[in-house]
Parts: C-alpha cells; structure tokens; sequence
C-alpha cells in the first residue's frame, strides 16, 4: 500500500508523502529531468532485487520519486479502503509544472472548465493518472508545493474522526464532489494527505478540455 521511512541525511524538508512516478529506465527519465529543468535530488541507485529508484524536484519546487521496477512493481492494491487512490499536485506557479511533468513523462494536458479552481488533467495514453491544482491563500505560507496522494476509506466522515482522533488535522471537508465525499488532513507530523469515499458522489462531472 504505502511505506514510511526516516528522512535522508541532511534532508530540511517538512514531513510529506512522496509519490514515485514508474519508469522501464530509470538513468533515462533522470536525464529528461534535468533536460527540462528539474533537479536530481538523489541519482538513480539501485534497491537490492526489488528495482531502482532516483529522489527529484520540478522546477516549481515539487518534490517526487521515479520507480524503475525489479521484484517489486509498486502498488498491489488501488482504490480499496486503506489503499491509494489518486495523487494532485498543488502549487502556486503551475506553469513551471504544467510543462515538466508532460515533457519527462509523456503526458496529454486537460483542463478541467471551472471558474472556482484553476485545474488540469494529465493523461497517460487514454487514461487520466495525476491531477494539478493551483494552491490559493487558503493554504499557509509555510506549506510548499507538493503531491497530494489521495488514500481510498470505506466513510470519508469516519475516517477524519479517526485521523484527528488520532493527532491529526482536517485542512478541509470533508465535502461532496462528482468523483466523490473527500477531506484534506495532516498527520502528526505534518505530513498533507487527502482520503476519498469514491461511492459517494453528488453533482455533474465538469467539462474537461484536451490541451494536447
């Protein structure tokens, strides 16, 4: 589903999930990377049998992980209670970002066509796999851009009980949309995450524009 580890050494940054991006090669996705102004934060290193990884930023400041798999392929389980669901990512220059991640990984842009957020689609062939989302004044200062991984939950309203009956935060929500009942939290630690109820729906799906 998921693992936690210790920061590296002489790592700053606040606490936050980080999402790792698959890759058949993951030396040749580090040097579009940086081809398209992105920042190697740790080069490609091999992880025993189960693949090789690399650590990096976009140029807008957003950290994440590339996967080049061996024994192990990543997720076992998607969108079931307790597993990942869908990732954003939330920042506040999004044309840094809007050009990085379709350069280095291939994807076709959309916009989504609502006057309350400032939105976009990247596409993986014909299928949508990560969101963008421009951060507004509702967001602190101090929180730098990031991925937000969505975590599939059975209640959306029970599982926020639980995370801040646990220490955590609600940000916001929990609140009804067409993909479904959501709430944005931080753990004890800092760390921003969002869970989703996808059973639960209400409204009309927005029109969505191709980009290319």
């Amino acid at each position: 589903m998921a693992a936690v580890v210790p920061p590296m050494p002489g790592q700053e940054a606040p606490s936050q999930w980080c999402l790792y991006f698959a890759s058949r090669d993951a030396a040749a996705t580090a040097a579009k990377i940086r081809d398209n102004g992105g920042e190697l934060l740790m080069e490609p290193m091999r992880v025993g049998d189960f693949g090789t990884m690399c650590l990096a930023r976009d140029p807008g400041g957003v950290v994440f992980g590339v996967w080049q798999s061996g024994s192990h392929e990543g997720f076992e389980a998607m969108a079931e209670p307790g597993a990942y669901c869908w990732s954003e990512i939330f920042t506040r220059d999004p044309g840094p970002s809007d050009a990085f991640f379709p350069a280095v990984f291939g994807y076709r842009s959309k916009r989504m066509e609502d006057d309350s957020v400032d939105f976009r689609l990247f596409d993986l062939g014909e299928r949508t796999v990560l969101g963008r989302m421009r951060m507004g004044e509702e967001f602190p200062p101090e929180v730098p851009p990031y991925i937000n991984v969505y975590f599939t939950v059975a209640d959306c309203d029970a599982a926020v009980s639980r995370a801040t009956g646990l220490g955590g935060t609600l940000d916001f929500g929990p609140m009804d949309s067409p993909f479904g009942r959501f709430a944005a939290l931080r753990d004890p630690q800092g760390a921003c995450f969002s869970v989703i109820d996808v059973t639960r729906t209400e409204g009309e799906l927005p029109k969505i524009t191709d980009l290319g």
